[in-house]
């Protein structure tokens, strides 16, 4: 009564300024501490109730509050037909389909039925008893909820006795609550797409949406308006056509669907399965998919209906269908294009079009291809290749003169290496004859010039002689003579055959005839 008794002498006031004083509602709404739309409740109620100011001194505030809300606290809802809330509950979930929709075939049903603004409220009422995760509206087949369990399963290697704690990975359609889930050995980024995928195949169907947590595997860096996601993720999702908004941190509503999934799976599957001894992932999702079935048939507990059923009439038909090949698992990395016009990639190099050299590139790379993006448009793509220092140099990627398009050439790199000397100038010619086509030895060349920055150009041109000498045209070569410093040593000249050595142990031809 005391909140009563409040309300009222704001509702005397709010007359006041009103009619008194001729405020408007936004300046009544500052002076009286409370919403701009209470005032409009307010003053649209009196008006009804046929309240002006001054209010007559013989109503009291009890008084006052009856005119008001009579009219509500004698309504029943018995009085009047009333589609069933559960029906009104899923239709809005199909996509177009409104409140006010459902009121006009209501209405054409039951011309004497309620209004528009007293369905709303009865449906409201209704829906604020169901569970925060039912009570959300989620389009049909739009959003795609995913997670992982907070505890684990232990899985037994029977051979070695190692215990694996298995991750148990789960995916929630927001309309229907119907849901996946399965183990995997951890929650790194293979097994995360993986796991994405059976669960596409386990709906038979794509999401328009998918919701990840800010796991680390999906979401590079976590942020409430631009996260970073994963470049093998984005890739997935492109495949699939669907995309990918993850929940934005400390936002519990938004992941509310994925942690009432985890709350389900936890109590019903992996709680059921705790006395069970697992021997490998094969037996234990089995095991899973025989309590996730049961799961998906179980009746809500305020709804007369399952998962299953929501999903067969709501979810399943506007799921996107699923495309004819699955997807490859591929992972990125960032690369930049030598003056060679090669790329590194796992100790091996790849050619891609020269005119792209010094550019910076992505490298999309599976377990046997390995393809070069710039600007999001593939430049290159190559058979993986897995000898380490090896060169694969497609013909087209060359340059037609070396002289018209490209700022290093052969001759510019001699010349270069000339300048600290005539031999540094013959281990780069030799670098590059070793080779099958000389491009192929500009890396190892700029790596012997770089050489002379860290040990002098004195030492590098000495440290070139001797590696001419016991003929070893490599940067490795020349980068271990000066580690070991065999370049200070002085080189032992082999003898000159026309200058034969005088010694007396020596007999000479003259012996023998």
């Amino acid at each position: 009564m005391a909140k009563e008794r409040l309300s009222m002498r704001k509702i005397r006031e709010i007359l006041r300024l009103k009619y008194e004083c001729n405020l408007t509602d936004r300046q009544i709404a500052k002076s009286c501490f409370v919403a701009r739309s209470t005032v409009a409740n307010y003053l649209s109620r009196t008006k009804l109730a046929g309240l002006k100011w001054p209010v007559p001194e013989n109503l009291s505030d009890t008084d006052i509050y009856n005119l008001m809300y009579k009219s509500r606290s004698n309504r029943t809802v018995n009085k009047r037909n009333m589609p069933q809330m559960e029906y009104i509950h899923n239709e809005l979930k199909k996509k177009g389909v409104t409140l006010q929709l459902l009121w006009y075939e209501y209405k054409q049903n039951n011309p004497g039925g309620y209004q528009f603004s007293y369905f709303c409220e009865l449906y409201q009422n209704w829906a604020k008893k169901l569970d925060i995760a039912l009570r959300q509206r989620h389009n049909a087949g739009e959003k795609l909820f995913i997670d992982y369990a907070g505890h684990t399963v232990s899985v037994h290697d029977p051979k070695t006795g190692k215990i694996t704690n298995a991750q148990i990975f789960i995916a929630v359609l927001g309309a229907s609550n119907y849901t996946f889930a399965e183990a995997t050995p951890s929650q790194a980024l293979p097994y995360w797409i993986k796991s994405h995928i059976h669960a596409f195949e386990f709906f038979k169907g794509v999401p328009q949406i998918l919701v990840p947590d800010n796991l680390k595997s999906g979401i590079t860096h976590p942020s409430r308006y631009e996260p970073d996601v994963n470049p093998t993720y984005n890739d997935m999702a492109l495949h699939y056509g669907t995309a990918v908004v993850p929940a934005r941190p400390r936002k519990p509503k938004d992941k509310a669907k994925a942690e009432n999934a985890v709350k389900f799976v936890e109590s019903w599957i992996m709680a059921a399965l705790r006395n069970h001894t697992f021997f490998s992932f094969a037996e234990l999702n089995k095991a899973i998919a025989q309590k996730l079935t049961e799961l998906n048939n179980k009746k809500f507990q305020k709804l007369e209906t399952t998962r299953r059923e929501m999903f067969e009439k709501i979810d399943k038909p506007a799921l996107k269908p699923l495309p004819v090949a699955g997807y490859e698992y591929a992972e990125w990395k960032k690369a930049r294009i030598n003056i060679d016009y090669h790329i590194e990639f796992d100790r091996h190099y790849y050619s891609v079009p020269y005119q792209l050299r010094k550019e910076q590139v992505d490298i999309r790379f599976t377990d046997t291809t390995v393809e070069v993006l710039f600007k999001n448009k593939r430049v290159a793509s190559h058979l993986r290749n897995y000898k380490k220092g090896a060169f694969t140099t497609y013909r087209e990627h060359m340059p037609k003169s070396h002289q018209q398009y490209l700022e290093w050439t052969p001759s510019r790199i001699i010349k270069w290496a000339g300048k600290n000397g005539p031999e540094t100038a013959q281990l780069v010619m030799g670098i590059m004859d070793s080779r099958r086509h000389p491009e192929q030895g500009f890396r190892a060349c700029l790596g012997v010039m770089r050489l002379g920055k860290r040990y002098s150009n004195e030492r590098l041109e000495k440290a070139c002689e001797r590696a001419i000498a016991i003929k070893s045209y490599s940067y490795k070569s020349v980068e271990s003579i000066l580690k070991k410093g065999l370049d200070k040593v002085p080189l032992q000249k082999e003898p000159d055959p026309t200058n034969p050595i005088d010694h007396f142990n020596i007999r000479g031809t003259q012996y023998y005839r």
